[in-house]
């Protein structure tokens, strides 16, 4: 699994934990200025020998181009033979009966070179985000959107390529210019991409302004953070956030229409693990 983090400290370990317990063999991780702890936890990881460290000082969020070349040095060094391309808010599970992730695509058959995972949305609980995400947060989307409205894009997992290339987002994967097809599978993403205001603010400040100075990446590519950053640039970031905050009758109505869904699936791995305090 490859890991591209930003002051990622509060759910970090809870992420490599998690993939752990789900069969990932090894983790290569990318901190981005962080200022943080993320750094510390990544070198924890790393000297007992499930992760190596590799940190990345540009700010232009050139994402495809540090996520390939996790991904072909997964293939070219580690020998991986499935590549999970990650976010630290972003936790893989298997279905279908299936007891890790590691089975699940070991059952693949063999022309199966990429696989196309759904994501659903954990709703955001408070502002504050006291206390750890996963006992806070246990309602999720059965169908999730972006800020902009449109449905949520699946991430792209892949055959361990040298020549693998990864595009923005880890939505496709590429060889040789071409696009590799993506089939259907037994995975799916539960997704925390806002666990207080604190945190989505420091996400969308950093993201949208390391977007502003990227000059290689299409202005069409991404929309929902260069939005999002332009109404924090206009100062409405924190009524947005505040919309997204659901009353408690809201929350009772959407869960009789089945719009949401109780989930404490992440929750229970985790109680698992040891996790060591932020």
């Amino acid at each position: 699994m490859t890991l591209l983090a930003l002051d990622e400290e509060y759910i970090l370990a809870a992420n490599l934990e998690f993939h752990l317990a789900q069969g990932v063999d090894f983790f290569i991780v990318t901190d981005n200025l962080s200022v943080d702890g993320t750094p510390g936890i990544i070198e924890r990881y790393a000297k007992r020998g499930l992760a190596l460290y590799r940190h990345e000082p540009a700010d232009d969020f050139a994402q495809s181009r540090w996520v390939t070349r996790m991904a072909r040095l997964a293939s070219a060094r580690y020998g991986a033979d499935w590549v999970i391309n990650n976010d630290a808010d972003e936790f893989w599970l298997p279905e279908n009966g299936f007891g890790t992730i590691k089975e699940a695509l070991t059952s693949l058959p063999s022309e199966i070179e990429a696989l196309r995972v759904p994501r659903t949305n954990f709703i955001p609980a408070d502002e504050l985000g006291a206390g750890f995400f996963a006992e806070r947060m246990r309602l999720r989307e059965r169908q999730s959107y972006n800020s902009l409205g449109v449905p949520l894009s699946p991430k792209v997992c892949h055959l361990g390529f040298d020549d693998v290339e990864v595009d923005q987002g880890n939505h496709h994967v590429s060889r040789a210019g071409a696009q590799l097809p993506s089939a259907s599978g037994p995975l799916r993403i539960l997704h925390y991409p806002v666990r207080s205001y604190r945190q989505f603010e420091n996400k969308i400040i950093h993201g949208g302004a390391a977007y502003a100075r990227n000059r290689e990446l299409s202005p069409n590519v991404g929309k929902t953070w260069r939005r999002l950053y332009e109404i924090w640039q206009e100062g409405g970031l924190r009524e947005w956030y505040s919309q997204q905050l659901l009353n408690d009758a809201d929350i009772d109505d959407r869960l009789r229409r089945g719009d949401l869904i109780y989930d404490d699936t992440v929750l229970e791995v985790l109680r698992h693990r040891t996790l060591e305090p932020v």
